[in-house]
């Protein structure tokens, strides 16, 4: 019976058992199922007549009437009495009910995971500041493992503060910030008798070492903020452990961001190198757990590395996408993700339902945020990849103040991440999280006006690159490249969308220069051909046809070789440009005619168009400008076989970069500092300066390396490896001709691709590799001819012909250097000529019936061109085959005169390889006088 003050009180029996049950078991928190097999022992019940029962025994009780509670209900537990009980003893006296003060229950800790992925470090440095700071929050987004780690810390920690006094409070449950109390209470085992729960769980708690961790405090932070804060202070014995999306911002306390697990960070990792990474380590386990019993293959470590990283290395999303690998197999689920259905893969069944799938999860943290923070998030979408303040103002509109406070908010909430930069600030969207939003977006039919802003933005920050000089031909590069990925997609949206077409045309035309910079060669030339194909009339003669055909031609140029294409798109800039009177354009167009023409072999018509240039230059460029005329003039005499002219253009052209600290010299996509250098080097060598072109060269290659410019790195060594290899030094040769053909593959050059590979097939004969050799310098100028890239096919027909001379092939190699011979003498490309004499002279000597008087009309004959040009080395490597002839046939005496006349000419490089085998010559010669 149920008495108030000695009155029996009207209850139905149901009710009552109830009562009985809850004050049996007093400060406990109690399931509803416990309850329901209490008072309905043996029989099926739903829980919706619990509650029914529950509610009658509140409205019986007075259950809130003057801030009176007596049933708390305990969101996702259960119910608890909390009214004060006493129960009468045998004597008549009466004892009170509650939990013990001594010590705090044991709690119902969560077990940790038996496999803590990439997170036991992280563990262990949380352990130690929890013991010595006391107050610890976990901060970071939705997913990535803050409950994890909360509970392995606890787990850690067991020993120090004893299993008893580790205390696992889960505030995810909880639907009204007024509960938190309630909830600790609850968890902590603490009596409390009256409607403030706070005073007694501080008194609890007051002498009392424990730690509390407290799990999703982001939805009630305010509440959980002062109680933490409160409790710091009080109980000075209490460890407090929180995990939040955001900071709870109180005095005490001491913030760890978690980080995503780390993903391999080479694109294309062999599997033994990507399951050395966290996050690909969690992925597998999942897989495996999912049913995908396979081990990580090579060919799917790439694939499985880049879902990790697209995931942002976020714990939950790596564990929902991984479940279906057993159902769909790796490439299977990737295309699951490509598709854009990874926001509602299902996770496990056990999960809370905000970690089920990923869109639950953002929907949770959705519906904390404000309605600008909900806007500005949904238009930050559109950025792919880092945007800095200014960009995020420009797209997401409204208030200046608004949308940094919103931002500043978003970033607090673990939403936004902001990326550490040497200059402005960048901001960051995750992947998962940006496309959460973008489907918001859509849904909200804010998308089109978002793109368009985003669009516009871009637009206009290409402009002021732009408005001072060709932004992206330099080492300004660096300026813009961060904004790559936002280029490509404003790029895209506005081709795909048909209401402002002078908008994609206007970006394209900006953007192509950046693409250059940067050698994406490929997509210039998409973007370029998109762009001329939606020219209206109006925009025929424009500065954006301007931009778009010098651009395509020298995209094409690098990428596909020397096409009639790429000659018209050359004419036709040079033509607008003078229409435009764009000074700077026409240098430009210039640069590129003279490199178009040098590939092709055109020799006297490149020295044509760098005079042409030098005009030009004179009437309206500054120091760069007549810094690359120098070097033009320099690299076309060089190439006509002049090279002492090519040694005082390439001089004074480095004169005016050092007067005038030039750096990077780029026009056309050519770099004429480093191709300067390179011709400089290679002129020393051939004027007899060996030991100076190896220096020249090796700055060559450190200027070109330090522009991280992959056109100008190839175009640096193509021309700088024969120097090492004249010189006999094999090594450098080998390692810079194995960096060409690794950056030419890489980045699509096919044209440096060919030259590196004939480079190598030359080493190869050179180290006594005939037949592999001949057989890679064929393949190399198969791809020459290909690509119409002539500039080196004359050096590499030589090399061919000494591979198959030492391969035994003598007719065939006596044909080859024959047609070479004519072919130099065809269309004036003197620079090769002496070379290609004395390798025929040689040839002709290793004949099985050597013409003796050919070989020695031809080796003189290589050392009258060599003499010249002015190219000493030349002279040198001719003499020393002519005098070993002349020895062998009883001309002593003569051999001695013309090696010795040429060797006391040179000055320096007398341990290089030429020089070498000259002078142990010359002492075999001396020895037998």
């Amino acid at each position: 019976m149920l008495v108030r003050d000695g009155k029996p009180v009207a209850i139905g029996g149901r009710a009552l058992d109830v009562l009985i049950a809850l004050t049996g078991r007093a400060g406990e928190v109690v399931s509803g199922r416990e309850l329901i097999d209490l008072v309905w022992p043996g029989v099926f019940v739903e829980e919706a007549n619990l509650r029914v029962h529950i509610a009658a025994l509140r409205k019986v009780l007075g259950d809130g009437k003057d801030n009176v509670r007596y049933v708390v209900n305990v969101p996702g537990r259960g119910y608890t009495f909390v009214a004060p009980v006493r129960r009468s003893g045998a004597g008549g006296g009466t004892a009170s009910i509650a939990a013990p003060a001594s010590t705090a229950r044991s709690p119902n800790f969560p077990t940790p995971l038996q496999l803590l992925v990439g997170r036991t470090e992280t563990v262990a440095t949380m352990s130690s500041l929890l013991l010595s700071r006391r107050f610890v929050s976990v901060i970071g987004p939705g997913g990535i493992g803050k409950t994890t780690v909360a509970v392995a810390v606890g787990n850690a920690l067991r020993q120090e503060f004893g299993d008893d006094a580790v205390c696992f409070v889960d505030l995810g449950s909880l639907t009204d910030p007024a509960d938190v109390p309630s909830a600790v209470a609850s968890a902590l085992g603490c009596f409390v008798q009256g409607p403030d729960h706070e005073p007694y769980i501080r008194a609890f708690l007051a002498d009392k070492r424990i730690l509390i961790v407290l799990d999703n405090c982001e939805h009630v932070i305010e509440t959980a903020a002062q109680l933490c804060a409160r409790l710091f202070h009080a109980a000075p014995s209490v460890h407090l452990l929180a995990t939040s999306r955001e900071a709870l911002r109180v005095e005490g306390e001491h913030v760890q961001l978690l980080m995503p697990l780390d993903s391999p960070p080479d694109e294309t990792p062999t599997a033994v190198q990507a399951l050395a990474s966290p996050a690909v380590q969690l992925f597998m386990e999942r897989a495996a757990a999912s049913g995908h019993h396979a081990q990580l293959s090579d060919t799917d470590a790439p694939i499985v590395a880049k879902i990790c990283r697209r995931l942002d290395g976020i714990a939950l999303a790596i564990e929902l996408v991984a479940s279906r690998v057993g159902t769909h197999g790796i490439q299977g689920t990737a295309g699951l993700l490509e598709s854009g259905a990874g926001l509602l893969l299902p996770g496990w069944r056990s999960a809370v339902p905000r970690h089920q799938t990923l869109q639950a999860m953002f929907d949770w943290s959705f519906r904390l945020l404000s309605t600008d923070e909900q806007r500005v998030l949904c238009r930050l979408s559109v950025f792919v990849g880092n945007f800095t303040l200014a960009a995020a103002h420009a797209v997401a509109g409204g208030k200046i103040q608004t949308v940094t406070s919103a931002i500043a908010s978003l970033v607090d909430k673990s939403l936004m991440r902001v990326v550490p930069t040497s200059g402005l600030t960048h901001y960051r969207l995750l992947d998962t999280t940006r496309a959460y939003a973008a489907a918001k977006l859509a849904e909200d039919g804010q998308a089109v006006a978002a793109e368009r802003g985003h669009a516009s933005y871009f637009t206009g920050l290409l402009k002021q690159g732009m408005a001072k000089g060709s932004a992206f031909d330099g080492h300004n590069v660096a300026v813009h490249a961060p904004h790559i990925d936002n280029v490509r997609k404003a790029l895209a949206w506005s081709f795909s969308s048909l209401d402002d077409r002078s908008l994609a045309i206007e970006l394209a035309a900006l953007a192509v220069p950046l693409f250059l910079g940067l050698s994406l060669l490929d997509e210039c030339q998409q973007w370029c051909r998109r762009a001329l194909c939606a020219l209206r009339e109006a925009d025929h003669g424009t500065r954006w046809e301007l931009e778009l055909q010098g651009a395509l031609a020298m995209s094409s140029m690098y990428s596909r070789g020397n096409s009639l294409e790429v000659r018209a798109g050359i004419e036709r800039g040079l033509e607008l440009s003078e229409i435009l009177q764009d000074g700077r354009h026409q240098l430009q167009l210039l640069s590129g005619l003279y490199i178009f023409l040098m590939r092709q072999g055109e020799f006297s018509g490149a020295l044509a168009a760098a005079k042409r240039n030098a005009a030009v230059a004179k009437a309206s460029g500054g120091p760069i400008e007549n810094a690359m005329t120098e070097w033009m003039l320099g690299g076309s005499y060089h190439l006509t076989g002049n090279q002492a002219a090519a040694l005082r253009h390439c001089k004074q052209g480095s004169k005016l970069a050092s007067d005038f600290r030039l750096g990077r010299v780029s026009f056309f996509g050519h770099d004429h500092h480093v191709s300067g250098l390179a011709t400089l080097a290679r002129s020393l060598w051939l004027c007899g300066f060996p030991d100076q072109g190896c220096k020249v060269a090796r700055q060559g290659i450190k200027t070109a390396q330090s522009h991280d410019h992959p056109v100008s790195s190839c175009i640096s060594l193509i021309y700088l490896v024969p120097v090492f290899h004249w010189s006999g030094d094999f090594r450098a040769a080998q390692e810079y001709t194995e960096i060409v053909i690794e950056q030419a593959t890489k980045y699509s050059l096919a044209p440096y691709r060919a030259v590196g590979l004939a480079l190598k097939g030359e080493l190869m004969v050179a180290h006594g590799e005939a037949s592999s050799g001949v057989a890679t310098l064929r393949a190399a100028l198969k791809a020459m001819d290909a690509d119409q890239y002539r500039i080196v096919t004359l050096p590499t027909r030589r090399a061919l012909a000494e591979g198959l001379a030492h391969s035994g092939q003598s007719d065939e190699a006596l044909a080859t250097i024959v047609e070479a011979v004519a072919r130099a003498e065809q269309v004036g490309e003197i620079l090769w000529l002496p070379d290609l004499l004395r390798a025929q002279g040689e040839i002709l000597l290793m004949q099985p019936r050597p013409d003796l008087a050919t070989a020695e009309r031809i080796l003189l004959r290589s050392l009258d061109c060599a003499h010249k040009q002015s190219a000493l080395s030349w002279q040198l490597k001719a003499a020393i085959p002519l005098a070993r002839m002349w020895k062998e046939h009883g001309r002593g005496k003569d051999a001695r005169s013309v090696l010795e006349d040429i060797y006391r000419r040179f000055t320096e490089g007398f341990e290089t390889r030429d020089l070498v085998t000259a002078r142990r010559f010359l002492e075999e010669l001396s020895s037998t006088d």
